[in-house]
């Protein structure tokens, strides 16, 4: 019994933690769909009656408002993320491997040096950033903005894809060579596949870090053809203004995508989580 009631305070403390940490989520959800006049003024956000899709119309000028560039930036922000997000796994994986597996003179000290990257904000270098690309040439294009999040992503998913393949035994990968595989196919066929989970997690956060990211991209990027959703939020904004509704309906159409990633490899992330507790 008392372990029926201790179960029952967790979850219920679980559930209340979840529900602060959602609030603004759903604040802003409900205010995609409400005039900025009602969000404005002390009306409550659950009367469904003020409800509407105009902000939705308004975004891409099918109302009162003039188009925004919503599909140049969705595009631009899906290129620049997938971008990132596909060589950061390709880097992660090999060097996570070279870590778990290898050694090799100063290993230690390369991989201290690849996570105190990760120990300065982002916005920290933002100045620094700007004149070095301003002289490079990169301001304003896509590869500038891809080089910064790779710089942010690699370290992470080298850290992450290593402590997967720590737990996944050398001996599965011994006996498949034993059996007649080369080193490369014991890797193909036995080892990636058991860490797909911790994958497709560096693989998930990697994507959202350079989705979700704003200080970085609002110094690097200019025109509406390289700015991402993040910063198109900054369209909404005027000197003694700001359009929230049109906001909210802009930050819903960037949280979608990253909810659908998110529940597409939501098996692998589950499956990342057991990785290890069977023993071969």
């Amino acid at each position: 019994m008392n372990k029926t009631i201790r179960a029952t305070v967790l979850w219920l403390a679980i559930f209340a933690v979840m529900c602060v940490i959602c609030l603004p989520g759903l604040w802003v959800v409900l205010n995609a769909f409400r005039p900025n006049v009602a969000i404005l003024s002390n009306e409550s956000a659950f009367n469904i009656s003020s409800y509407t899709l105009d902000n939705f119309r308004n975004i891409f000028g099918l109302g009162d408002m003039q188009a925004l560039p919503v599909l140049d930036y969705f595009r631009n922000s899906l290129i620049i993320s997938l971008a990132s997000t596909v060589i950061a796994l390709i880097a992660g994986l090999a060097g996570g491997y070279a870590f778990a597996r290898f050694s090799f003179a100063g290993k230690n000290k390369l991989f201290v040096g690849l996570m105190l990257t990760r120990a300065i904000p982002g916005v920290a270098l933002s100045l620094p950033v700007f004149i070095i690309w301003s002289h490079l040439g990169f301001l304003d294009t896509k590869p500038g903005v891809i080089l910064v999040y790779l710089a942010m992503n690699v370290p992470f998913t080298i850290w992450l894809i290593d402590g997967f393949f720590r737990q996944i035994p050398q001996e599965l990968s011994q006996a498949a060579q034993i059996d007649g595989c080369t080193g490369w196919q014991a890797f193909w066929k036995i080892e990636l596949p058991l860490a797909r989970g911790g994958i497709a997690a560096a693989g998930i956060f990697a994507f959202l870090t350079s989705w979700n990211e704003f200080a970085l991209a609002s110094q690097l990027t200019r025109s509406p053809a390289t700015k991402t959703m993040p910063v198109g939020l900054m369209d909404f904004t005027a000197q003694f203004t700001v359009d929230w509704a049109g906001m909210c309906a802009m930050a819903v159409m960037i949280i979608a995508p990253a909810l659908v990633l998110t529940f597409l490899v939501q098996k692998h992330l589950i499956a990342g989580l057991t990785l290890g507790g069977v023993k071969g």
